[in-house]
């Protein structure tokens, strides 16, 4: 025999060998070939399923911060309303020391509304509720305490030149 046939049946031993381990084993190549079909399905349903969620998650989030900017914005604008009547009410306040001590140098009438100003300002910004409270007390006794200084000074309960209580309360802030 030549090399060359030694060669063919080597060839084709090695291929009989191939052909029967396929057979031997097509039930298994199968079983595996249709296990992977059946993963790939079940992998693509699962992406699908979570693709869903996801979607669902996202458009609940959209409409969860479009509502709570909604009402952010109401609540700054009402916020700028808010502050516009304090500014407003200090104004009254400045008018009303003005008018009670007619002989008032102006600056200290400013120097009382830059307070009350300043304490309003101070109230606004506070970061934690606290320390708004705090503020806020603040600036309800300092208004309450130039209230009390113009309307004894008009009912003539103190012959005082100055709102003295304020001055005193301004002092000791």
């Amino acid at each position: 025999m030549t090399i060359l046939n030694k060669l063919i049946k080597l060839f084709y031993s090695i291929k009989d060998q191939n052909l029967q381990w396929h057979q031997t084993n097509q039930a298994d190549l199968a079983k595996l070939k249709q296990s992977r079909i059946l993963a790939e399905k079940a992998l693509e349903a699962l992406l699908i399923k979570k693709s869903v969620e996801l979607e669902h998650d996202i458009s609940l989030l959209k409409t969860k911060h479009n509502t709570e900017l909604s009402m952010l914005k109401i609540k700054c604008k009402q916020d700028i309303i808010d502050y516009k009547q304090y500014l407003s009410a200090l104004d009254k306040l400045k008018n009303s020391i003005q008018t009670s001590y007619t002989h008032l140098p102006e600056a200290i009438a400013f120097t009382i509304h830059h307070h009350a100003k300043y304490l309003l300002n101070q109230m606004w910004e506070a970061e934690d509720f606290e320390q708004k409270m705090h503020f806020e007390l603040k600036l309800i006794r300092f208004m309450t305490t130039v209230h009390e200084d113009a309307l004894a000074y008009l009912e003539g309960i103190t012959t005082e030149k100055l709102p003295e209580k304020t001055l005193s309360l301004i002092e000791r802030q």
